[in-house]
Parts: structure tokens; sequence; C-alpha cells
């Protein structure tokens, strides 16, 4: 639900930043602004159709290895968004002069197709990557497993190289994207690439999905004593899943770069229509470089709640249970049922209280950015705060993932098996693991973009406030 929550609110940004870009081009004519505003829509519309398609195709492709026939799935939905987009941009552009394009900021009459097309491209890449530097049996993978040999630390060690090696490839595709989307349409290439990435995310989120339907049904048949050859295969149908749900993450936090980007751009133009003409981000302005060290801070400042209040409710949690073991008799040997609903309110209370500071910080710290330093610092914060955030998004999802799945291929007989040394050093990295890749990495991308819609949103509020403390 959380992870459908952020690629709903990311699939939203990007769409509402591409209308903005388009609203704000003044310059052109109506009718052509009109068609810049509902190609982001059209796009969605063909993409939720080609999403629709490629879950259908399972029945297809479920005789297939169950990693290949998600692959597949998702890149056929890929491939098919890209023609249903050619044929968009085709139709709606065919008649525009040379004139007309070049006015719209576009390299021909298909700019904005390409710009999508590269969006796309960039999202199958970064799946791609994900899916070497944390699928089971990848050469990365079994390397952290065969670090388990010498105890946790190695594992810990080997699995944080992984981390920050697997942030490369994907923040590369995704600079790359930027750079090409912007020679094929400007600013609103940028957006639009946004929109093209994650135009199939119905298929994403059903690929998403299948890593926790996975990861439980190998807990009930585990909880339910089943056949060691049933929890064999969950198992790896679970290792699969962590892969897909990496891939998942992945998408999510390249999606957020490029939607922040976007949202960015955005906020440049409506600050440049409320009395600050000639803003620009100079790296040489001091306002301006306190503003990106700021930003860059936040990320880090987050990761670091959101860690804490993983290790403050799992304190919370032991110690309940340890309670319970001690003043229930029968539980361990199953005669009396366990007080689960105790469980449960820490896990939920404890999730609510330990966000409040990190919702409200996130939401604060680029107003008062904005009013005391000025806009352009807070052009420079929400420069800073995405580079970062998306760096450590990608670095702790994809070794969280890695390091649960070189758990689970030590369990699958490699190293020892279950019961060895190196199993017991696996299960370390995995319990530190899990904080990296569902709570601290995925918040990343949310908080990219909730700074970058706030900044957008209160931006009139903000430069009447900046005005008012320094009597401009």
């Amino acid at each position: 639900a959380g992870m459908g929550a952020d690629l709903y609110e990311s699939y939203c940004g990007s769409v509402v930043a591409a209308i903005a870009i388009a609203a704000a081009m003044t310059e052109i004519p109506s009718a052509h602004k009109m068609m810049l505003m509902q190609l982001p829509m059209l796009f969605i519309m063909a993409g939720l159709i080609c999403s629709i398609i490629g879950i259908g195709l399972f029945n297809f492709l479920k005789n297939m290895k169950p990693s290949s026939a998600l692959s597949n799935s998702l890149y056929i939905a890929g491939i098919l968004f890209i023609i249903a987009c050619y044929f968009i941009v085709s139709n709606l552009t065919s008649g525009m002069s040379a004139e007309e394009i070049k006015k719209l900021g576009m390299i021909s009459h298909l700019g904005a197709f390409w710009a999508v097309l590269f969006g796309i491209v960039a999202g199958m890449l970064i799946g791609a990557f994900t899916e070497y530097y944390t699928g089971t049996g990848t050469k990365p993978v079994v390397k952290i497993a065969q670090s388990s040999e010498t105890g946790a630390a190695t594992n810990i060690i080997n699995g944080l190289a992984v981390g920050y090696e697997s942030v490369c490839a994907p923040v590369f595709c995704i600079a790359v994207a930027i750079w090409l989307s912007y020679l094929c349409c400007g600013l609103y290439g940028i957006a639009i690439a946004g929109v093209g990435m994650l135009g199939t995310v119905a298929m994403t989120m059903s690929v998403d999905s299948y890593g926790p339907i996975a990861d439980n049904a190998g807990g009930i048949a585990e909880q339910a004593h089943m056949p060691p050859e049933t929890r064999e295969i969950t198992d790896g149908l679970d290792a699969v899943g962590n892969t897909t749900a990496a891939i998942g993450k992945g998408f999510a936090i390249g999606s957020a770069a490029l939607t922040a980007l976007a949202m960015f751009a955005a906020y440049t133009a409506t600050v440049r229509g409320l009395g600050f003409p000639d803003l620009t981000l100079d790296l040489t302005q001091a306002h301006v470089v306190t503003g990106v060290f700021l930003g860059g801070l936040v990320p880090c400042l987050l990761a670091s709640k959101t860690m804490t209040a993983v290790g403050e409710a799992a304190f919370d949690m032991i110690n309940e249970i340890r309670r319970q073991f001690r003043e229930i008799p029968g539980i361990l040997e199953g005669t009396t049922p366990p007080d689960t609903n105790r469980c449960v309110d820490i896990a939920t209370t404890g999730a609510l209280k330990r966000m409040i500071f990190p919702g409200i910080f996130a939401i604060v710290a680029p107003i008062v950015v904005g009013i005391f330093i000025g806009p352009e610092a807070l052009g420079g914060f929400l420069a800073g705060a995405t580079l970062t955030g998306v760096v450590l998004g990608l670095f702790m999802a994809n070794a969280g993932g890695a390091w649960d799945n070189a758990k689970k291929y030590i369990e699958g007989g490699k190293f020892g098996g279950k019961g060895s040394e190196a199993h017991k050093a696996g299960i370390i990295g995995d319990t530190v693991g899990d904080p990296f890749k569902d709570t601290s990495g995925p918040s990343m991308n949310i908080l990219i973009k909730l700074m970058s819609v706030v900044s957008l949103v209160t931006c009139p509020a903000i430069i009447v406030a900046y005005k008012l403390v320094y009597g401009i």
C-alpha cells in the first residue's frame, strides 16, 4: 500500500509538472499550449491500456521462470507503450510547421515522443541494473553470500559496497535521460520523460506487489509446518519477490528524480513570474550554495530518524515478546495463543508517532529556507535534496535487497546452508538491510517530491514573506 501510494504520487506529480510547465509557456499560441497540456493525460491513458495488456499476458508467460515472466511482462508493456506514444504524438503534431515546432522548443514534430522514449528506456535500464545487483544468484549477491563465511562484519562491508556501486548506473541513466529529453523538448521534455517512466505504473505496481505476497506465502507455509519442499518453493518465489520489490523502488526513485526536477522547473517559472524575472541558480552566489548544502543535509537527517525509529520500535517489540513468553505460559508449546493485538499496536503506534517529526520537517524546512534566505537559496535547497535523496534512496533500497537475497542464496544450500555460520552472518546482514530497503530507502523519493510540491504550492506566500522580512 505504501509503495502504491508513493508511485501514484510520482505518477500524478509528473503529470501535474508537465501541465504546469506547458501552462507557463506564454510565447506559444493557446492551441499549442492546450495540446502540450493534453499530452501527459493521453500518455497515461495509453499506459494504462498497455499495462492491462501486459498483466493479461501472464496467462501465456506463466510457464516461464517467475523472474523471466515478471521481467518480460514489464518489457512488453513498455514496448507497447512506446508504440502508442509514437502514434499519439505524430497525430497531434503532424500538421505543424517548422516555425511552430521551434516555438514549442522541440527538435522536430516528434520531440515529445523522443523525450517519452528516453524516460521509458531509463526506467527499463534502472529495472535491469536493479535486477543485476539484487537478484538471487547474480555476481554481487553471491559475493555477499560468500563473504558471510568469514562473519557478519564482512557480510555488511560487502553489502554496503554493492549498495554504493549499484547507485552509479541508475543515476547515470537518469542524468542521460534528463539531458537528452531537455535537448528534445526543453524543460517540458524532462517532465514528459517522467511521465514516460511511469506510464506503465500499473504494470510496475503489479510486479512490485508480487514481492510481499510471495514473502507472506512463505511465512504461512512456515507457520503451518508445511513440508520442506513447499518451503523451498516459497523461498524461491520470495527471492524473486525481493528483486521485483527492488525494481519497483528503483522505478519510484528514478521517477521521483525526474518529477522533482520538473516540479523544480515549474517552481523556477513561478518565481520568475512573481517579481524575480532574473532568477538563476548561480553557484558563485553564497546563498545558493548555502541552500544546496542545507538541502543535501535533509535526506541524511531523514535517514537517521527513520532508521532510529525502526530500532526503537524493534526494541519495544522484542521486550513485549519476551514479556509474553515470561507471563503467558504455553506460547512456545502452541497451547496458548499470544497477544498479537498488542504487538500490532506497538508497531502501528510507533510508526505513527516516530514519523511526526520527519513529516513536519520535510514541510517546514523548504518554507523556512525560502523566507529567510531567499527564493534562489530554496532553488539550491531543492537541487541538493534531490541529488542526495536519489543517491541515498537507491543505495539503501539495493543494498537491502542484495542482503536479503544473499541470505536466501545461503539458505538454498550454498556456503553451508541453513544453520551454518555463514547463514547466521547472512541473517544479521538481512536484519540490517530490512530498514534500509523497507523504511529509509523508499522514504527518500517521498521526501524530495514532498519538498518540491510544498515549494511550488507555497511559492507566492514565500515570496511575500521574504519581501516583508527584508523590507523589499
